[in-house]
């Protein structure tokens, strides 16, 4: 990086400035020639439709994304080759719309991660209460990024941007997920931001945010920079205007006139859930009724509940039928279409294609003995594209690339591909632009004027009073009001919201339940939080070891012998260093199918130069030898999948055909008998305990250590929870991967050094059950096959146990048959445990 300097004359210094940026992908230019600079002390508001380039531009400035053109300054230095690690030295920190967490980290390890020790220094870890605190963030450190709500990550993702002090802070739709009381909070951060001088970029769809919080506004349309103007300059008309490229006539669709007495659709009575009790709620033909109320009093809850999604009691009718409550299916049968506040995580398949999410509801209409008529599904899901107006090349293009509100219509295409008789909406303009605001709202009153009701929860009081029929405002879990007519407003409810949360009181009955809930809470909370946390499984293998030990034992009493322990300890070391070397790699994700026959080449290669005629130079050129392949392996493997782009299974299975062909070219048979003395050195016993098993155990408490308390275990865990957000902190992902099938293949070079140890001779044949091995210990031991969790101390008690296994068989007098099948079923039922004890703790949470 070779910084240049400039000067700047305006009235502020000039702290962020983009000059002539292009970028383009294949078949789109994203930014075209675009100019942009913020000043010191400034709220500088960026507005464009999804799409429109802003959210391209500000991964430039904050080094995610390259621009094919164009220079970035901040401050004085015009910075080339910028990545967001140099843009965080400089001072410049991002709050990206779909948040950089890593979800299966914990909110302290996230704000470990992004915040860089030097910023923290000498505050302790009290420093992350502190900073969540400032924002109403309420999530415990401990808990796992995964439970959050929405809200909550939203709000750690400011945190962590806030507590850099940055100079340069860019906003990208830091409210779209919180209500208004929390919006608020984030004003007041961001005011403080700008009053330290700092320069504020700030991305929103919301025009009343933007006149509350901007000093000047930029709108971007088709990558390129239509106006800049102060914000007190501009009228909201000009500005959309400007935003869709065209003038609009209302934001708002005309309101049903046929809702007097109509028989309802959809009537609730006293439906009760764990956030919410006792509502009551009638749904009329082609009504738009909507849910109003600060974030956690229970309408979210009820909202879906209606949905089949949260257990509930009470009476829910759709039209004569019953809904069965806390059964999504049956939600689904009765015609009940859901749109869901996080779309990317439940609204959408990202991988999947725009048709493919589309029909996907709608399948069995298309089908004729159980196969899809593809004609028919592409030709229903195009006539929904015109209608709703996707904007996409093609109904084959990946749902991912799409802008958010084109995303947005996707699952609102799928839901009127399912014919639904109700719509439930939860935020459904929330992230989208203004443009596409007006769009959906023309569907969804499109949608209630063919007679199907729509129950819409929005946080944004202006748009439940322009598109709904009638609201029910929510407080502490009950319907403390209900507006309609000229009484729906946003003042009156925002009035409504206010004075019943200052009044209202739970029923008696509610409150002694909450009393004891909140009695019992930490027990039950430190139990939920073990049972669905790292060393849960290591708990559940010491106790199948200790008990396959004892039965053992009891039917066979020389299981527990001196010399059958210390053998079993001996052969653990070696599948243990293994196991580690793998579990490190499955943290990034991957996986390395070479280990096997690696450790088997390694053993072949000693057999030419560990021998008893050799002298003690050469003995060293084999270890070298050995170690120098080890490392080869590993660089291989590493470059083939982060910078050959292969698979990780691809990669390394493609090195397991090829070291197993060498070894077989090198020894064809059994030879070269290991050196003696080099045997009974790796052999060392303390008392009747290995040398090397004391190692394993104190190299998998100190991986342990670094795994949890060191930048590197916290990058490691990041990579795999999640690459992209991983990246974004600054991580450097390419070093961190290769890194790690380096470190694979080196722990893998001391797994070969204890089977030579108890091969005695080079034997081509001997290695390649340690990838299996290998794999399954991880496995037991808690390991996510998805990456970003495991533990190195049930990596060790997941080869320990499957060494005892092994050894057992024998004891106990049972085929060969029999290992494979105590181990493929102990595997499926450890990972059905562990899945099943993590899913009830993120419903408990």
């Amino acid at each position: 990086m070779t910084p240049t300097t400039t000067t700047t004359t305006t009235e502020q210094t000039t702290l962020l400035e983009l000059s002539g940026i292009w970028k383009r992908f294949p078949g789109v230019v994203a930014l075209r020639d675009v100019d942009f600079t913020v000043r010191a002390g400034e709220v500088h508001a960026l507005l464009g439709e999804n799409g429109a380039g802003k959210s391209t531009l500000m991964a430039v400035a904050g080094g995610v994304i390259p621009p094919d053109q164009g220079t970035i300054t901040l401050g004085t230095e015009t910075v080339d080759k910028l990545t967001p690690d140099a843009a965080q030295k400089h001072g410049l920190a991002i709050v990206h719309q779909h948040p950089a967490l890593l979800p299966d980290l914990t909110v302290a390890e996230n704000m470990a991660v992004g915040v860089p020790a030097s910023v923290v220094a000498g505050r302790g870890d009290t420093w992350m209460r502190e900073e969540l605190d400032l924002l109403g963030c309420t999530a415990k450190l401990q808990d796992r990024v995964e439970e959050l709500s929405v809200a909550q990550r939203a709000l750690l993702e400011l945190a962590k941007a806030l507590a850099l002090r940055p100079r340069i802070l860019i906003l990208d739709e830091p409210t779209a997920a919180l209500g208004a009381n929390m919006v608020e909070r984030v004003f007041e951060a961001v005011r403080a931001a700008a009053a330290r001088n700092a320069a504020v970029v700030y991305i929103s769809h919301r025009l009343p945010e933007i006149r509350q919080i901007a000093d000047r506004v930029t709108v971007m349309r088709d990558g390129a920079v239509q106006a800049t103007n102060e914000i007190d300059s501009v009228s909201d008309d000009d500005l959309l205007r400007l935003i869709v490229g065209r003038p609009v006539s209302a934001t708002f669709p005309p309101k049903s006139q046929q809702l007097n007495g109509r028989p309802p659709v959809l009537t609730v009575k006293s439906l009760s859930g764990d956030l919410f009790e006792d509502v009551d709620l009638t749904v009329q033909p082609s009504e738009i009724v909507g849910l109003a109320g600060i974030a956690g009093n229970g309408q979210s809850e009820f909202l879906r509940a209606l949905a089949g999604l949260e257990s509930a009691s009470g009476e829910a009718r759709l039209g004569n039928r019953e809904l069965k409550l806390g059964r999504p299916a049956a939600a689904r049968t009765a015609g009940i279409a859901y749109l869901p506040a996080d779309r990317h995580n439940e609204g959408l398949l990202m991988s999947l294609s725009v048709r493919e999410n589309a029909s996907l509801s709608a399948l069995p209409r298309y089908a004729t003995r159980g196969l899809v008529d593809r004609r028919r599904e592409a030709a229903a899901v195009t006539e929904q594209r015109k209608a709703l107006d996707i904007r996409t090349t093609s109904i084959e293009t990946e749902v991912a690339t799409l802008s958010g509100g084109n995303q947005q219509k996707v699952v609102l295409a799928r839901a009127l591909l399912a014919e639904p008789t109700l719509v439930l909406a939860e935020e459904p303009t929330q992230g989208v632009d203004a443009g596409a605001h007006i769009e959906i709202y023309r569907i969804l009153r499109q949608i209630a004027d063919r007679g199907i009701p729509v129950v819409v929860l929005s946080s944004d009081g202006l748009e439940l009073e322009g598109l709904c029929d009638r609201v029910l405002v929510f407080s502490r879990g009950q319907v403390v009001g209900e507006l309609s007519g000229d009484e729906l407003t946003e003042e009156n409810i925002g009035r409504t919201i206010v004075t019943a949360t200052s009044h209202r009181r739970p029923e008696e009955r509610l409150e002694a339940a909450l009393d004891e809930a909140r009695a019992s809470e930490p027990l039950i909370a430190r139990v939920r939080r073990f049972a669905k946390g790292d060393y849960a499984p290591s708990l559940i293998l010491a106790a199948v070891i200790v008990l396959l030990a004892l039965y053992t034992w009891s039917d066979n009493e020389r299981f527990l012998a001196e010399f059958n322990l210390t053998s079993l300890m001996t052969l653990l070391a070696a599948l243990a260093f293994i196991s580690f070397g793998q579990l490190i790699v499955i943290m990034t994700a991957g996986i390395d199918l070479s280990v096997g026959p690696l450790a088997g080449l390694l053993v072949v290669i000693a057999s030419f130069f560990v021998l008893d005629d050799k002298g003690t130079g050469t003995v060293i050129l084999g270890f070298v030898l050995m170690f120098g392949a080890a490392l080869a392996v590993g660089l291989i493997n590493g470059s083939f999948i982060r910078y050959g782009r292969f698979t990780p299974v691809a990669a390394t299975l493609a090195t397991y055909i090829a070291l197993q062909g060498i070894s077989l070219l090198l020894r064809s048979e059994q030879g070269g008998f290991i050196r003696t003395d080099v045997v009974n050195a790796i052999t060392t016993k303390v008392g009747t305990v290995p040398v090397a098993f004391l190692v394993a155990v104190g190299l998998a408490i100190v991986l342990e250590v670094c795994l949890r308390w060191t930048k590197w275990g916290l990058s490691l865990r990041g990579v795999g929870s999640r690459e992209q957000a991983a990246h974004r902190l600054g991580v450097r992902v390419n070093r961190e991967i290769l890194l790690a099938y380096v470190a694979c293949s080196v722990l893998t070079f001391l797994g070969a050094v204890m089977l030579m140890a108890q091969l005695g001779v080079g034997d081509p044949t001997q290695g390649v059950t340690f990838t299996l091995s290998s794999v399954t210990a991880v496995v037991l031991g808690g390991a996510s096959l998805f990456g970003g969790r495991g533990s190195f101390i049930g990596a060790l008690l997941g080869a320990a146990l499957i060494t005892e296994i092994i050894n057992a068989m024998t004891f106990l007098e049972l085929s060969q048959a029999w290992q494979f099948w105590f181990l493929g079923i102990l595997t499926l039922v450890a990972a059905t445990i562990y899945t099943q004890a993590r899913r009830l703790g993120l419903r408990a949470a």
